[in-house]
This record gives structure tokens, sequence and C-alpha cells, in this order.
């Protein structure tokens, strides 16, 4: 019996130990730029060349929707423009004159990154792409991402399309506090009508791989061009917490956000620091019932801690 307790405290450690090569090996990904954020905080946990301008793809389409989500117009119908119907790219294969709901759209770009539904929804909202733009930027700046810069609602090449992935790690934790957005990002399979006068429906499928194949997985959003490379916007709830991940041209985009997910999982610890129930001041009162009067915080506040002795 003793024999076997120490073959499997054995065993035991040797998973702890290439546990911990994994998750300090976080420095060997190979991208161009990459980022690890606390949803709740916008706290950096990992990043390498964060600030540098580069192409982001079809992430881009995270600003689109949840500018879409916060115009209130989710039920409204969209009637597709030739302009839309062109797309090149991915696409949904929509056709103009069709009359479909925006929040169905907005679907369409998520799960099968739609660049026809992005130009949809772009024109429906602002009535040009460019004005969309205007949008997008200036919902960007609100964020605090200073560094990106919007010229269409896809992510197809442009010059003068960029982001860095701090900036992406500021837009998708931003995103991602609104339940909409989680909810459509982490849809697995969604159906929506096809053209009225057909009789046939739209069956679209996530194409993030990271709500199968990671644990706790629940988004965000995939990308590629040739100019971009590989980009994925990854998110992962455990325990009630929530990270998000960025990679910019990365060729192994899939194992290097789990990656970086795993290392923010196991070198980091989600600690409350204040609790609502506890009163953090006491005020004096002047001709009250009562001498002081207990200031309590409005909820609770979380913040991720590094994990003694992990690196």
């Amino acid at each position: 019996m003793i024999k076997r307790i120490s073959i499997f405290l054995f065993l035991f450690a040797l998973i702890l130990l290439f546990t911990n090569i994994f998750v300090a090996n976080a420095s060997d990904i190979d991208a161009k730029a990459y980022m690890l954020m606390d949803v709740k905080t916008n706290r950096v946990l990992y990043s390498h060349n964060s600030s540098a301008k580069l192409p982001m793809a079809s992430t881009t389409k995270i600003m689109t929707v949840i500018l879409a989500i916060e115009s209130g117009r989710l039920d409204e119908m969209v009637t597709i423009s030739r302009e839309a119907s062109i797309q090149e790219g991915s696409s949904i294969y929509l056709k103009e004159g069709e009359k479909i709901k925006l929040e169905d759209l907005l679907y369409a770009i998520m799960l099968h990154s739609g660049n026809d539904a992005s130009v949809a929804v772009a024109e429906h909202l602002c009535g040009t792409v460019e004005k969309f733009a205007e949008l997008m930027n200036e919902k960007a700046r609100q964020i605090g991402a200073n560094n990106t810069n919007f010229k269409n609602p896809h992510g197809l090449p442009d010059d003068e399309h960029y982001t860095t992935a701090f900036d992406l790690g500021l837009i998708t934790c931003y995103a991602l506090r609104n339940d909409t957005f989680a909810q459509i990002v982490k849809t697995k399979r969604k159906t929506i009508p096809g053209p009225e006068e057909e009789n046939w429906d739209r069956v679209l499928t996530n194409k993030n791989k990271m709500l199968w194949q990671f644990g706790g997985g629940d988004g965000v959003k995939t990308g590629y061009t040739k100019k971009a490379g590989r980009c994925l916007v990854s998110s992962a709830t455990r325990e009630d917490w929530q990270l998000a991940s960025v990679v910019l041209n990365c060729g192994d985009m899939w194992n290097a956000s789990s990656q970086l997910l795993e290392y923010g999982f196991n070198n980091y610890k989600k600690i409350k620091a204040i609790d609502k129930d506890e009163p953090f001041k006491e005020i004096p009162v002047i001709k009250g019932k009562k001498k002081l009067a207990k200031v309590y915080p409005a909820e609770d506040l979380y913040g991720p801690i590094k994990i003694s002795g992990n690196e």
C-alpha cells in the first residue's frame, strides 16, 4: 500500500513539474504580439510587444458587434445593399434586397465571420462604412484604445487599419462585460433565416475552436488575412474568473492562446480585495439618531494576485 502511495506521489510530482514547465514557457509563444488580461479589471498579466501597431483582420468585428449591441436596435430589420452582398472574403451569402434582423447579423459576424454581414450592419447603423468607422474610432478612444485606427467593420486589409495587442485586449474586455455580447461569442451553433423567398436557413457554426478544446473557453473571435497573419482573441472562465488573451500574427494561434490562458489561471489567483458586507469608513452624524454612519462598498471588488513562488 505504501509503495502504491509513493508511486502515486511520484507521478503527481511529475505532473506538477511538467505543468510548471508549460506555464513558465509562455515567453516561447511565436507571435508578433500577445496580451493576457483580467476581464474585470483590465489588469495585464502577461504581454509581449503589446504596443506595436499591427493589422488585426477579423478581430476587428469585436468592435463592430459591441457598437451594434449598444445601439439598442437589435430588433430592427436590415435591408441588404448591393455593396454588402458583394463583399469579398468570408460571407454568409446575403442577397441584395434581402431583409434580415440586425441581431441575426451579429451572430453571422461572430460565428461565421461574415464580411457581408459586417458591412450591412455598418450601413444600417450609420449610412456608410466610412461613417461607421468614425464611430468605431470614437468608441476606441472612449475605451482607452488610443493606438487603434479603424477603416472598416470587417478587417480586410487597409494600411490605415490597425490596433495593438494591448488596445485589442481593452476592447475585448469592455465588450465581454456586456451580457449580450458574451452570449453571442460563446454560442457554438446558431440558425438564422435565409432569404424570405427561398426555403432554407443559414446554419452557423462558430469557427473558434477554443469553445471546444479549452476548458472554460467562452469566446471570442478568429481572424486571418495574408497581411495580418493568424490572429485570435480568446476568453475563458474558471471558478467565476474570466481572462482574455490576444495573439496577433501567430501561426499556432490555438496552442498559443491556450498557453497564455493556462499561464494566467495557474500563476494568478482571484482575490477579494473589498467585501461589500464590510464597512470601509464611518462618518460622524450631526444631530442624528446615531453618532456614526457606516459606509459600505456598492459591490465586492476582486483582483488577480500573482501566486507566490510562480514565475
